[in-house]
């Protein structure tokens, strides 16, 4: 057993090598200084000004056109700047207004790597779509961006920004801000989720957003969810065109271009879905506990290495026909198949003050949101594993959380509940959250007992929700696809759909919301379509427009 260790810690050190030498090779083709300047409160030098400078460091190693200076806050240099906070580090000043509130670790370590390639490269690398977009704003934009360092979405909206500060320097100043190092002025915009983006304090995103819709929000100056292509978007031909790049829609990628279907997938949200801001899975296969965005990475790259994959990019239109036509808000796609894999999405309370307070004390993900809230007082709502898991979570993060359930007995595994006791995190019985209360933020929660009838009120700074999700099926109602009386999509067992060439697989289809399972019912989707595709009955079913009678299989 330590021989295996050993090779696997040698793997993992070459790998290491590997992408470290790749990372220095890509820096030394760079051909512009990166210059920065530090600015920090030395008197106070606190663990963000230590940790910026061990980052910066770090990449100064690989490259000499990365370079430093640092100065005291009280420096004539910062007033002119108009820096007032510690740590503050600027990037190209004298070409972009791009600076940096906090310290760039954790998931923003992303975002930065990718600003010190793109300020390298001197280009801004926006879809042609985007630049069109952005060149027409003739008004100064002042952007500032919410970031968390354990937030996984947030890199994405970062570096839209970025991007954005770099393709049109003089109208657009950029402000990342992490709310774990500048807490008061998160609560001042009452961003209390990320990633959020304002431009001149208006907000205009609240989440991740495409490239494209990001610059029409920052254009606009408000938020918008679809952007139109100005003219026709490259046409895809594939055989199979996957909606949704989670679990089940990874790994139908895969099994399609092993069978030798040509496929894509399209993912309008980050990559990974719902796993994606999993604290930590402790019941896949292979790992007895693994980070749900590092599993969602290694099936990315394991289908990466099969499977085209278009991340950002929603469904805007189908056309069912023969081939079906399938208009993103990038592109267009020609295929004989369509397989839905848009998972179930985070389920409501439905309560007053729920939606009005959404992002400001109102959460859905622990892992995005949790740093916020250390050391103060919140409430998790839910009974089953992932709300237990995401308390605990919320716990060792130093949150002060109660659990809150409608029943005398929660839904989750033994193993979870004992460490809920280990804890001794509390918990409300038979109780239900009536109404969120607060003006600018979650201020107290109305409650009710169910045993004992009473109306309590509960003052709360936040308010997390675990109860479940509800499935995706705004796409599959427009395409006329029949559902369950649960309102999933109705299948025939082996994965096909009331319309012929249009297939589903995972938490869209209910039944067990687990990884695994979703993986499995993506790998028999796949099997599944390359059969009907080399039958020459559902060819001729599927071009004669008619519905094949659903059966159990073959």
């Amino acid at each position: 057993m330590q021989g295996v260790k050993g090779r696997d810690e040698a793997a993992q050190d070459l790998a290491s090598e590997a992408y470290l030498r790749q990372l220095r090779q890509t820096f030394e083709q760079l051909p512009n200084d990166i210059p920065l300047l530090l600015f920090v409160d030395k008197a106070r030098d606190d663990v963000f000004a230590q940790t910026t400078r061990q980052v910066i460091r770090a990449f100064r190693e690989l490259s000499p056109r990365i370079t430093l200076k640092e100065y005291d806050l009280a420096h004539d240099l910062a007033r002119r700047h108009n820096v007032e906070s510690s740590p503050t580090l600027i990037i190209a000043p004298g070409k972009y207004a791009i600076r940096w509130l906090g310290a760039p670790m954790g998931e923003e370590a992303r975002t930065f790597l990718e600003t010190l390639i793109l300020v390298g490269m001197g280009r801004s690398n926006l879809s042609e779509q985007s630049r069109k977009v952005i060149q027409r704003i003739d008004t100064p934009r002042h952007v500032k961006v919410f970031v968390s360092p354990t937030c996984p979405y947030c890199p994405q909206q970062a570096v839209n920004a970025v991007k954005a500060a770099m393709e049109l320097p003089e109208q657009i100043s950029l402000e990342i801000i992490d709310i774990q190092c500048e807490p008061e002025l998160a609560k001042q915009y009452s961003a209390l989720s990320v990633p959020q983006a304002f431009a001149n304090d208006i907000l205009i995103g609240q989440g991740a957003q495409p490239e494209e819709v990001f610059a029409l929000s920052l254009q606009k100056l408000e938020p918008q969810t679809l952007f139109i292509p100005e003219s026709d978007a490259e046409q895809v031909e594939t055989d199979l065109l996957i909606v949704g790049g989670g679990p089940a829609g990874l790994t139908a990628g895969i099994y399609a271009v092993r069978s030798g279907l040509k496929t894509a997938i399209v993912e309008r949200q980050a990559l990974g879905g719902q796993v994606a801001t999993t604290p930590v899975v402790e019941n896949y296969p292979g790992f007895t506990s693994v980070g749900g965005k590092t599993l969602v990475d290694i099936m990315v790259s394991h289908a990466l290495q099969y499977v085209q994959i278009f991340p950002g990019e929603g469904v805007v239109d189908v056309q069912y026909a023969s081939p079906i036509v399938v208009q993103t808000s990038r592109r267009k796609f020609l295929t004989k198949t369509v397989l839905l894999t848009t998972g179930a999405n985070h389920r409501h309370l439905n309560v007053p003050g729920e939606s009005r307070l959404a992002g400001r004390g109102v959460s859905y993900c622990s892992t995005c949101d949790g740093p916020l809230f250390k050391g103060k007082q919140v409430v998790m709502v839910g009974g089953g594993n992932s709300a237990v898991t995401e308390a605990l979570h919320l716990f060792h993060m130093g949150v002060k959380v109660t659990l809150i359930h409608r029943r005398d007995s929660l839904r989750a595994q033994e193993f979870l509940t004992r460490q809920l006791t280990e804890n001794q995190i509390p918990v409300l019985w038979n109780t239900e959250i009536q109404e969120i209360r607060g003006e600018e933020r979650v201020r107290e929660i109305a409650l009710f007992n169910h045993a004992t009838q009473r109306s309590t009120a509960l003052p709360t700074d936040g308010v997390f929700i675990a109860i479940g999700y509800e499935p995706a099926v705004e796409l599959a109602k427009k395409m006329g696809l029949d559902l369950t009386e649960d309102g999933y999509i109705k299948q025939d067992g082996r994965h096909r759909t009331s319309r012929p060439g249009i297939y589903s697989a995972g938490d869209v289809e209910g039944g067990y919301k687990q990884i695994v399972t979703a993986s499995g019912q993506g790998a028999e989707a796949a099997m599944t379509i390359f059969e009907d595709l080399i039958d020459p009955y559902w060819l001729h079913a599927r071009r004669s427009q008619g519905v094949r009678p659903m059966a159990a299989g073959r």
